[in-house]
């Protein structure tokens, strides 16, 4: 398919619009200085920057007419005056990541998703910890030191993501139910996850610009409404910045904690679906 420049640059202005309207609250704070601990975490652990999201990619076998200053783009090539994303030699290149992110993809999406866990992992990252290792020492624990260490401890602790378990505190490891490794990734990673269900995003990332733009937008749309309620499930008392909590440590708020987790699972299944034909289609272009 070929494109014009008066069919394709309206929808690269619109997705540009869109991703900065999905990131205007973390470039405000950056702008002033200051570290958001609910956002930052999209830029920090994923590392596309704000303005690497801008950029508009019509995904495999699209070609698009009058976009010459692609030609110094990553992965794209220009024949005829058009520019295309060249998808072949992207997956033949990094043929071994394409074919563990499918896999990693198809596998959880098949798996039984687990909504037991409410959100501990957050409380497991800092216990018996000392007000100098916590993470975000900016903003106070909503239950206080001893108060997050109760929690912790009366409450079945079953993490199955292992990019959450390793920053364990060494007191709260061994608590876990599991040992999650990254070579048991595929074995344990399911759709009841918030983090697995937030790394559709890492994924899209890793497979950028073989994906449609609003694909990748759509992936960070996700991650960013899980991150936040990830974040109110938390210890910590983020009400001054406008986020009420979810008080996992109650009944209400566990029932709460699992009707969005089982709305995230819906949607992050359908992204999976997407980037695994967006891989298929690379793959076959």
């Amino acid at each position: 398919m070929r494109l014009s420049p008066a069919e394709w640059r309206p929808v690269s202005q619109s997705h540009a619009q869109r991703a900065d309207q999905l990131t205007a609250d973390c470039r405000r704070a950056r702008a002033r200085g200051e570290k958001h601990p609910v956002l930052d975490f999209l830029f920090t652990y994923y590392s596309v920057r704000p303005a690497a999201l801008r950029r508009w990619h019509p995904g495999p076998g699209v070609a698009l007419a009058g976009a010459g200053e692609r030609a110094d783009w990553t992965w794209y090539r220009v024949v005829d005056g058009a520019a295309f994303v060249d998808a072949p030699a992207f997956v033949d290149r990094r043929r071994a990541t394409v074919d563990f992110i499918r896999d990693l993809l198809i596998r959880t999406t098949a798996r039984e998703p687990q909504f037991g866990c409410f959100g501990l992992h957050e409380w497991a990252m800092v216990y018996q910890s000392t007000p100098e290792q916590v993470r975000h020492r900016q903003v106070p624990l909503r239950l206080g030191p001893a108060g997050t260490d109760a929690v912790v401890e009366r409450h079945r602790i079953r993490c199955t993501h292992f990019d959450a378990f390793r920053f364990f505190t060494p007191a709260a490891a061994p608590r876990n139910e599991l040992r999650p490794t990254r070579a048991s990734q595929p074995d344990l990673e399911q759709p009841g996850c918030l983090h697995a269900n937030m790394d559709c995003y890492r994924w899209a990332t890793k497979l950028l610009p073989i994906l449609p733009g609003d694909l990748t937008l759509d992936c960070f749309e996700l991650a960013r409404d899980i991150r936040e309620l990830d974040m109110r499930a938390s210890p910590y008392d983020l009400r001054a910045l406008g986020y009420e909590p979810v008080a996992v440590e109650t009944v209400d708020g566990k029932a709460e904690y699992v009707a969005r987790q089982r709305e995230f699972t819906a949607r992050a299944n359908e992204l999976r679906a997407r980037l695994v034909a967006a891989i298929d289609a690379a793959a076959a272009a």
